[in-house]
């Protein structure tokens, strides 16, 4: 059997169209080599398939990416491609919520360009984010579709070695399979739409018997990312089959599953005001998800609105992780008095505090005032996991309130069993999603108009095929 041929690579962000803070170059994080083949985690030696990675460009979500950065990029991606020479196969890692002011299709873009280099033979296979949007261009430049099934995601993995699997599959057997979509007029927040609560969790539990019917390799339904004000912005069905007529059905199940379960979305957790979550409070450890400023979402993550609230009420043992502030950082550096709140142009008060003290880990400085302990970080990132905790030297057993910058909790939080609270508070990422600026989003689009008429029509990318 020849030994087949394949390229890894792509790149991976969100980004919020209400976010003031560019994105560009020394925000992502390039992995090459062999640390983009752990990545990816398939046994393509197995298969007789040589990998050639290329470069896998990711970041923490934040706000557009500049122009000339994604298409240096871009280019710089294509270039490396072109230069490998005949290729049977590509697998591309993507996210599908890139946002770039004069690019009307910025993965879309990404992925034909590929596809004009590689020709019609090769098969290209994608991994998505499922808060990615999904257009004509991109299905009718690729092969096959997996996007992750969890949210919070705990499958990243597992869906990357969905797509490399299809990819082995069709490179092994010589069977090309085929990408099908139909999009929903919907488009809610990841925290309105948990794979962990109803009724999403049943949804999502559903495409794993949609892929055991005859004809159909892998289902799909994109929840879509709800913070870019575009025309591409809603929800999604995409199959990978290799029978059209099968992949067609499914996808109008998945689109009619997802759009009769609209009234039903909603936060997985208590939510409401600051006013609400602070009177609320319990007496035991409590955790407080600041959700309109979080990083991981596309949040700017330097407002200081849910401080100030803490601070007023004179709440005690409050961990605050964190608030990014590159000047407050290098304030602290050089004494006690600092000013924290919209340094990165997120709006919001701006606080001037005093520590009370302060020491400094990891580009960060943990600052103590009033008794709360804030995390002031010098670039924006987010706490969610322990080990952020652990690598700061902090004990969460220490603190009566945790605060972070957060929608719905990630799985390590979520699993310290405590009670929590989603603060609806301004920001990038807010999630009143009935009263943010929505002026490019396709007409009607559920929540932002209230109508009862669906049929989903579904294509090839280049064909309407219902």
């Amino acid at each position: 059997m020849a030994i087949k041929k394949i390229a890894v690579g792509g790149i991976s962000t969100e980004c919020s169209t209400y976010s003031p803070l560019y994105q560009n170059e020394s925000d992502f994080v390039s992995l090459q080599g062999q640390t983009l083949l752990d990545l990816v985690g398939f046994p393509f030696d197995d298969y007789g398939i040589e990998t050639y990675p290329i470069f896998f460009n990711r970041s923490v979500p934040g706000g557009p990416i500049e122009s000339q950065y994604f298409r240096q990029t871009k280019d710089k991606f294509i270039a490396e491609l072109d230069s490998l020479g005949t290729l049977d196969g590509v697998l591309l890692i993507m996210h599908g919520a890139i946002f770039v002011d004069d690019i009307d299709d910025p993965e879309g873009e990404w992925i034909e360009a590929v596809r004009d280099v590689v020709g019609e033979d090769c098969i290209v296979s994608v991994s998505f984010d499922l808060h990615g949007q999904v257009t004509d261009k991109i299905v009718n430049n690729i092969d096959a579709f997996a996007a992750y099934r969890t949210a919070p995601h705990i499958d990243v993995e597992e869906t990357y070695k969905r797509a490399s699997k299809m990819l082995a599959d069709a490179l092994i057997s010589n069977q090309r399979p085929t990408v099908l979509w139909s999009p929903i007029p919907m488009l809610v927040s990841g925290e309105m739409s948990s794979t962990f609560v109803e009724p999403c969790q049943s949804i999502y539990k559903n495409l794993e018997s949609l892929d055991q019917r005859q004809g159909i390799i892998d289902s799909n339904l994109m929840v879509g990312y709800v913070w870019a004000d575009t025309q591409r912005a809603a929800a999604s069905a995409v199959v990978t089959c290799t029978n059209k007529k099968v992949g067609t059905e499914v996808c109008q199940i998945i689109a009619n599953l997802y759009w009769d379960s609209r009234q039903q979305l909603k936060f997985d957790m208590r939510s409401g005001d600051i006013s609400s979550a602070i009177n609320s409070l319990p007496k035991n450890f409590s955790i407080i998800a600041d959700s309109g400023d979080n990083p991981t979402a596309g949040g700017v993550g330097d407002r200081a609105d849910v401080l100030e609230a803490v601070l007023s009420k004179k709440i005690e043992h409050v961990l605050f992780a964190g608030i990014a502030s590159e000047s407050a950082y290098n304030e602290l550096q050089k004494g006690n008095k600092f000013n924290i709140g919209g340094s990165f142009g997120g709006g919001g008060p701006n606080l001037e505090l005093n520590a009370d003290e302060v020491y400094f880990e990891e580009q960060c400085a943990i600052v103590k005032v009033q008794n709360i302990t804030i995390v002031v970080s010098k670039r924006r990132r987010p706490f969610h996991y322990l080990s952020d905790f652990n690598h700061l030297r902090l004990k969460l057993q220490d603190y009566r309130l945790l605060v972070v910058k957060s929608g719905y909790l990630s799985p390590e939080l979520q699993g310290l069993s405590c009670p929590s609270f989603m603060v609806l508070s301004n920001g990038a990422v807010n999630q009143d999603l009935k009263n943010i600026d929505n002026h490019h989003r396709k007409k009607p689009t559920f929540p932002f108009q209230e109508f009862n008429e669906f049929a989903p029509e579904v294509s090839d990318g280049s064909n309407l095929l219902s």
